[in-house]
Formats: C-alpha cells, sequence, structure tokens
C-alpha cells in the first residue's frame, strides 16, 4: 500500500516525512484524537509480512512502552490500519546528535552533560531489563534546551529474528545495509557494534556500555572511533584495532580517558558493566579535574615542590634533545607544560615514550602513566610491585618487570599480560621493532 502526506491511518494523520531508516519510514503526523503531533514509523514489508517476528515485535513493545524517562522517547502504542504496520512514538523536537558532530567536535563540557544524561538512560532501561543493540548518534536527539532523547531503544532486538534453540546466532552479525531490506539480520550499525556483536555472539548491556563509549569519543574528537573505507573494514577495526586516543581533546579529564578505555575494552568482562557507573565516573571527572588542562597544571604547580619542577624540566630537555627526530620541522613541534607532584616515596625509572607524548615511572609501588599535555597522571592498574618499564617502539604499549615475571600492558587501561617468569625478580628490558623484547635480570632493587 502507498503511503502518503494527508493519509489517515486510523485516528492518525499523515502531515511529512521526517526520515528513513533499515526499519521503515518515519512521518510527522496528528493524533486527532488526542490532538498531539506525533512520529509515525511505518514499517518495512520485510518485517511486517514475518508473522513469527511481528508476535516477537509485540511481544516487545509492550516491554517498551513501560519505559518513562526524560532522556527516552516515548513509545505510544503499536498499530495496524489498512494491512500497514506502524509504531506511534514521541515526536522529539531538535537535531540528531549526528548533525551536531558534523559540524565539528562538541566543548568538553557540553559533551559530558549529554553524555551523563545517555548514561541515565541506559541505566534505567537496563534496570528494567531492555537493551537498544543499535545506539549511534543518528539515533539520539539533542532538544533546543539541550535535553537528550534516545530513539528507538530496544526496536533493533525487537526486530531481530528469534534466536537458534541453544546455538549462537549468526544472523546477529552485522550484514544488513540501510535499506533494511534482507530479511533475517540484526539492524545495527558496524561502527556502534560491540566486538561479540560484530561476531553474532549474544550480547547483554555490555555492548550498550560499548556503544556508549564510541559515541562520548566521537563527541568528543569529532571522529568515530572506528573507521574505514567499507563495512569490512569497520568490523575488522572493531575487532582487532585500538581507537586513535591522541584525537582526544587535549583537555579532557584523566577521569574520562580512564572511562573510555574501560568502555571500549574489547574484552566485555574487562569491559564497564554498569551504565550507573559511567555515570558516577563522568561526575567524578568533572569534580575533580577542570576540563583545561592548562588551568589544572597552573593549580598543581603552585603546590609543587621546586626541586621535581627541576627535575621535570630535566626530562622534557632530554625528550626535545633525545627523542624529537631531527627532520621535524617547527610547524611539527608541540609545546608541552607540565608538572608532575613529587610523590611520597620518591618517584624512579621514568621513561619517556618514543614518541614524546607520554611519561611513565614507578611510585608506591605501582606504575604511574602521564600525558605531558595532561595535568594529572593515573595510575596504571594490575601494577603493583612493578619495576624498570620500557616502552614499545609504537608507545601504546609498556614492558615491566613484576612479581618475578615479565609483563606488559597498553596504556589504553587493558590488564597487564604476563609472558614469561624471570630470575631474581626484574630486569632491565628493550623492545625491538619486530615486536621482539630482550632483557637482563638484575637483582632486586
Amino acid at each position: 500500500m502507498a503511503i502518503e502526506a494527508g493519509q489517515q491511518l486510523l485516528h492518525y494523520r499523515l502531515i511529512e516525512k521526517i526520515g528513513a531508516g533499515g526499519m521503515g519510514v518515519v512521518w510527522k503526523a496528528v493524533d486527532t484524537t488526542l490532538d498531539r503531533e506525533v512520529a509515525i514509523k511505518v514499517l518495512a514489508d520485510a518485517f511486517s509480512s514475518d508473522p513469527e517476528r511481528l508476535v516477537r515485535f509485540e511481544r516487545e513493545a509492550k516491554l517498551l512502552a513501560s519505559l518513562q524517562h526524560p532522556n527516552i522517547a516515548v513509545l505510544h502504542g503499536l498499530h495496524e490500519a489498512e494491512g500497514v504496520r506502524f509504531l506511534a512514538m514521541e515526536l522529539v523536537a531538535g537535531e540528531s546528535l549526528d548533525i551536531h558532530i558534523a559540524r565539528g567536535a562538541i566543548p568538553i563540557d557540553d559533551a559530558l552533560d549529554l553524555a551523563a544524561q545517555l548514561a541515565d538512560a541506559l541505566e534505567a532501561a537496563h534496570a528494567s531489563g531492555v537493551i537498544h543493540r543499535d545506539l549511534k548518534p543518528a539515533n539520539i536527539q539533542v532538544g533546543p534546551d539541550k535535553q537528550v532523547k534516545v530513539l528507538d531503544f530496544g526496536l533493533a532486538k525487537a526486530m531481530s529474528p528469534a534466536p537458534l534453540s541453544g546455538q549462537e546466532n549468526p544472523t546477529l552479525s552485522p550484514t544488513i545495509t540501510s535499506t533494511g531490506t534482507m530479511a533475517g539480520v540484526i539492524l545495527g550499525t558496524a561502527a556502534y557494534m560491540s566486538p561479540e556483536q560484530a561476531r553474532g555472539h549474544a550480547v547483554d548491556q555490555r555492548t550498550d556500555i560499548w556503544a556508549f563509549g564510541g559515541v562520548l569519543f566521537e563527541m568528543l574528537t569529532g571522529l568515530a572511533p572506528f573507521r574505514g573505507t567499507t563495512v569490512t573494514d569497520v568490523i575488522a577495526a572493531v575487532v582487532t584495532k585500538e581507537p586513535d586516543w591522541d584525537a582526544l581533546p587535549a583537555g579532557t579529564p584523566t577521569a574520562i580517558r580512564r572511562l573510555l578505555a574501560r568502555c571500549l575494552n574489547k574484552n566485555a568482562r574487562e569491559r564497564l558493566h554498569h551504565a550507573a557507573d559511567a555515570r558516577l565516573e563522568i561526575a567524578d571527572g568533572r569534580i575533580s579535574e577542570p576540563a583545561s588542562a592548562d588551568a589544572a597544571a597552573a593549580t598543581h604547580g603552585r603546590r609543587d615542590k621546586i626541586g621535581w619542577l627541576v627535575a621535570a624540566v630535566a626530562i622534557l630537555a632530554a625528550v626535545v634533545i633525545g627523542v624529537m627526530p631531527s627532520d621535524r620541522t617547527p610547524s611539527d613541534q608541540s609545546d608541552y607544560r607540565f608538572s608532575i607532584a613529587q610523590p611520597n616515596d620518591g618517584a624512579s625509572s621514568a621513561v619517556i615514550s618514543p614518541n614524546g607524548r607520554h611519561l611513565v615511572y614507578t611510585s608506591n609501588g605501582s606504575l604511574w602513566l602521564r600525558s605531558l599535555d595532561q595535568a594529572e597522571a593515573r595510575k596504571l592498574e594490575g601494577t603493583t610491585g612493578a619495576a624498570g618499564p620500557f616502552w614499545a617502539p609504537d608507545s601504546r604499549q609498556i614492558g615491566f618487570f613484576s612479581e618475578g615475571k615479565l609483563k606488559k600492558m597498553s596504556i589504553s587501561g587493558a590488564l597487564p599480560e604476563t609472558l614469561c617468569e624471570v630470575l631474581r625478580g626484574w630486569g632491565v628490558g628493550t623492545w625491538a621493532p619486530d615486536g621482539t623484547i630482550l632483557f637482563e635480570v638484575t637483582e632486586n632493587p
């Protein structure tokens, strides 16, 4: 049946087409019974012609309609008229988040405001047993008052086919195109799918946590965390690559960097588990550290000890003289200003990364990582008893000795990996360009 402006579907009068996607066409309409504007989503034929899927969808729609939260668009009902299946939903004013991002990265404070609302919406939905599974900027509406509204909550799950009994469902892999004409595959966007979702595995709320991290990363940088020229390239990046952490703005609080690393951990077991934790991390990041790295550096600079400042200046001089490539032009150089608060037990084994952007050092029995354009260092989890840190050539991994073992870890926040046992507990190591690690064991420090 052809759908056109002015047409009446039950007590809804269609006004104008306002969007289209994998699930169908969206119309602005008037509810003539209640005299209010609504959004009508006419379901694509591929879904409306499948009786089993419609039964499942009706069951899921009832659950979705029970969600009442200021940051979740309301689902009013699932209807049928003249053979047409459609959803009546809240009509949300404003622009989708992807339009905002297309104009450039969002300022840190504004991005964190939006992210906090998004985390609040996820927390409420997950508490009701609803997973979005297709969270992305295009499904997030930002109103004129900067209020976030999440659209299509849970509809990806509702629209997907029933899983095979006792088996992983291979149709859950993200092979659908935006036309939505392929029956038997999940609706979703590859760039925001978690690794387990991209592999077609069963998913839980942690897949929304992954997507939340991706959306926050994109708000702060203006770039999706995983990109490629084809869908296959994007999925490969999701499964195998790390986001470009250096793309984050210099003033990004340490707590927010840590939050992003935990949300975008490829191992679901090591990923942040609850949206409430993300909301708390955002609040903590905004209270404990200024968004401006310069402001934070100035604050800490007033209280740092003079002797430690001299040491920091010496380290910076070593970076400029010994690390900077000789063919680097003045336009390539970055001007870093920083101070390091003197630890209680002093610091040792301070090592600059090959790219000159990070400093790792031992303090209070653990490793600490400091980006030279940031005001605070962060403790690397799982490094108790660490000694003798050394960098990988790509500046993304650190090798060290701890508990009689040689270990390595990514600076993104993943836990350390044991490589081998070592005699006498520690040593001095170096990381070759081909990935080979050479080390010499010595006496305990």
